[in-house]
């Protein structure tokens, strides 16, 4: 079968995600256009937009289809693990490695490796991935020999890679290695053309699954179209599961999706779509904006003297600055350019 026609064969499952929206359909035509290449691919978007089943679409559309898809969770792998999950061990290399273990990069050996989370990986990990990119191989942990591997690679995250590389928690050349080909999936809310087709998706799933015969009226899918859908594709899907396994579907879409006074379909509370890691390190970042702050307004916007009651340098003081995008009351300013106009 030629490649464009085993492409779209393969692509078939995942036709709604493709067929209601511009922004999609280019989607759909970078796919298409890069089934014969094993280019790595960088796919960014918020929490539950559908990054996993653009990567599988990915997979589909390749030349590697027959072999196996492999998905690695960064974030939900404990940091210590990581690098065995990954790349494996050998017997004996640390306390508890009875027997060696392959990692997930030799299991996607002629198919597709998937990273997901990828801002997550700690920097030891990045450049250890950084060499696998560049000749795709590696040692096991414990391990003196090298391992050759042959598996296209498919990363993924909702972080700003950006400023991640900006505050030193991501590398810039693993980020070019990896943004090869970058795919940017909008936001469920951005794309309402697909919801009518992606709930009937969900539904066939579902239905086949639990062997159900549950049905959507028309009314129902218009007023999922309306709903904005703040955990995006993954709440839809979860709405879906409820639909079907519920046995009054018009109960569970009245308790899924509530109305306001208008009639119309309501946002109740915003679903939170942050991971935990994200969450406190936005935590941490309005922490230290607050104490720096509060240090330099008590010691009247001395620099020097601040950077010595927060103990770090000068120079980082001046940076941390710059990064909470503080600045001194208005009269200070002018003192200090007096002052400079006077030096």
């Amino acid at each position: 079968m030629p490649l464009a026609q085993r492409a779209v064969t393969s692509c078939s499952s995942y036709v709604p995600l493709f067929s209601g929206h511009p922004r999609m359909m280019e989607i759909r035509t970078i796919i298409d256009s890069i089934a014969d290449t094993d280019t790595t691919v960088l796919i960014r978007g918020e929490s539950g937009v559908g990054k996993d089943l653009i990567a599988r679409a990915v997979h589909a559309a390749s030349t590697r289809c027959a072999g196996p898809f492999i998905k690695v969770n960064c974030a939900a792998i404990p940091q210590g693990l990581l690098e065995s999950e990954l790349f494996g061990h050998e017997k004996g290399a640390f306390t508890g490695a009875h027997r060696r273990k392959l990692g997930q990069f030799e299991y996607a050996n002629k198919g597709t490796i998937y990273l997901d989370e990828i801002a997550e990986l700690p920097l030891a990990l990045q450049a250890k991935l950084l060499h696998v990119l560049q000749d795709f191989r590696f040692s096991r942990i414990g391990g003196y020999g090298t391992v050759d591997v042959d598996a296209r690679v498919i990363a993924a995250t909702n972080r700003n890679l950006e400023d991640a590389m900006k505050h030193g928690e991501f590398r810039e050349d693993l980020y070019y290695r990896l943004n090869v080909v970058e795919i940017r999936v909008p936001p469920l809310r951005e794309r309402r053309e697909e919801i009518p087709a992606l709930a009937m998706w969900f539904l066939a799933k579902f239905n086949a699954q639990y062997g159900r015969q549950k049905q959507l009226q028309p009314e129902t899918l218009m007023r999922l179209r309306d709903h904005p859908w703040a955990g995006n594709v993954r709440e839809l899907e979860n709405m879906i599961r409820r639909v079907v396994l519920l046995s009054d579907v018009d109960h569970a879409i009245e308790a899924l999706v509530p109305h306001g006074r208008s009639g119309r379909v309501g946002a109740a509370h915003p679903m939170i779509t942050e991971s935990l890691r994200e969450i406190a390190r936005r935590g941490a970042r309005e922490a230290e904006r607050k104490a720096l702050g509060e240090v330099l307004e008590r010691v009247n916007w001395n620099r020097a003297e601040a950077s010595r009651i927060l103990k770090v340098s000068y120079k980082t003081l001046l940076n941390k600055i710059c990064e909470c995008g503080l600045q001194p009351p208005p009269r200070r300013q002018r003192v200090d350019r007096t002052v400079g106009n006077s030096a």
